[in-house]
């Protein structure tokens, strides 16, 4: 999984939406400012860089060093950015939460609960932030993927993950023993363009730069063509809800 995203970090760190403040807000409250949070999967800090004035530390952990490297640029002083994956729980610095953005469905989800059974203190929560079970994708989604599926390019499925099970995060929580679930909403308005909607590709593992290759500048081409034939109109408006899902232990 290491180069999953490889050269993907600038685009990962600039054209992926943020959570939104309310989203933050709602971490924030529920973590404590006394609290040292993992942010499991942290990519470039999406989540890192904004809780961590919130909190005392912020651990985020990726296993990929373009990603780390795009996260420390912000120079946020209580953050330790660590090179490591899933697999690695055990050998992290204590901590007493954890936070997961758009990380949680790549991994092997029972095993990586079974670790934080045994790894978070009395009274620790897991968190997971993102968009909405019921959530629509974006109406140029098709586009980019038939674009995708004309260059060949599919997704990767990591065991135990959402792509090779298909079972969703609520459902392997409610197996496990962080099922007390507790849903946060908040919505925004986001203003998605041409050069957005390509720049948001690149930063997918589906179509990172390191993947693409040689055939990058083609491929690009015809997502642009594709994409402003589909909407000539060059911006668009589109609704986005995010969902800050907070797992408890059952037995707390």
């Amino acid at each position: 999984m290491e180069h999953l995203f490889g050269g993907a970090a600038p685009y990962y760190a600039r054209y992926r939406l943020s959570h939104g403040d309310a989203a933050i807000a709602h971490l924030a409250r529920t973590f404590g400012p006394a609290a040292t949070v993992l942010d499991l999967g942290s990519g470039p800090g999406t989540i890192a860089v904004p809780l961590a004035c919130h909190v005392a530390r912020v651990l985020a952990a990726d296993p990929d060093e373009e990603m780390l490297q795009e996260g420390a640029k912000a120079g946020v002083a209580n953050i330790r950015w660590i090179k490591a994956d899933s697999t690695m729980l055990r050998q992290l610095p204590p901590f007493d939460h954890v936070v997961m953005g758009r990380s949680f469905h790549w991994m092997d989800r029972l095993a990586v609960l079974a670790d934080l059974d045994d790894l978070l203190p009395p009274g620790g929560v897991i968190a997971l932030v993102g968009p909405t079970r019921e959530a629509h994708h974006q109406e140029w989604h098709p586009v980019a993927q038939r674009v995708c599926e004309e260059f060949g390019l599919t997704r990767h499925q990591a065991r135990g993950s959402y792509q090779d099970t298909g079972l969703h995060h609520d459902d392997v929580l409610e197996t496990s023993p962080f099922a007390r679930l507790e849903r946060v909403t908040s919505e925004r308005t986001v203003v998605w363009d041409v050069d957005s909607v390509i720049g948001y590709q690149l930063s997918l593992s589906i179509s990172t730069p390191a993947r693409l290759g040689e055939r990058r500048e083609e491929f690009l081409t015809a997502l642009r063509r594709a994409v402003e034939q589909a909407h000539p109109e060059g911006t668009w408006s589109v609704p986005y809800t995010t969902e800050v899902l907070v797992a408890r232990r059952t037995q707390e």
